[in-house]
């Protein structure tokens, strides 16, 4: 299958508690899971977890060598799944990714994670560039409230915002059911 899952910084820093909590990460990572339940069962060679690691302290999450740093156990890789470890939101850049997909043939992603606003939509829009066709899953992605000046956006906004935006152009965006209704149709 030219078909590949890509899991990004679904992280313990994200979840209640964390450096940088996010708006309902607990239901991103349970559907994030599901989709990934699908793939080990039916594409288990094209797994793919995307791992953030910060290269500068002064981001203040994602330390190396931190629990907040670590993949959360919800999407905990197996042994034979790759682990893809960037230092930016695009989680081609100045990683082996691209290399990795293009050694297995992979011409399709799947993507979900976290944030919406930052590696998500960084990801899908560098993955649509170099030319894969990109699903989004988008109740598999959070993200946070954000604001500017006096101006605060609720996480909501800014998630549907973002996905609103990748909407066409840059992925077919669906849910979760979704997708694994239209798998299942297929097999």
């Amino acid at each position: 299958m030219s078909t590949a899952l890509i899991i990004v910084d679904i992280q313990k820093d994200y979840f209640p508690n964390g450096k940088m909590e996010l708006s309902n990460p607990e239901g991103a990572a349970a559907n994030a899971a599901k989709v990934l339940d699908w793939f080990r069962k039916n594409q288990k060679e094209n797994i793919f977890h995307v791992q953030h690691v910060a290269s500068d302290p002064a981001m203040g999450f994602f330390l190396p060598d931190t629990e907040g740093a670590e993949i959360h156990e919800a999407v905990q890789p197996l042994e034979h799944e790759s682990i893809i470890i960037k230092h930016f939101a695009n989680s081609f850049l100045q990683t082996d990714l691209e290399s990795q997909l293009k050694e297995k043939g992979i011409t399709k992603l799947v993507v979900v994670g976290m944030m919406t606003h930052m590696c998500i939509d960084a990801t899908v829009r560098a993955a649509v560039d170099l030319g894969y066709e990109t699903t989004l899953i988008e109740d598999a992605c959070a993200t946070r409230e954000l604001s500017y000046q006096d101006k605060v956006v609720s996480a909501e906004q800014v998630h549907y915002a973002f996905v609103g935006a990748l909407q066409g152009m840059y992925a077919e965006v669906t849910s979760t059911e979704a997708f694994l209704k239209q798998k299942a149709a297929i097999l």
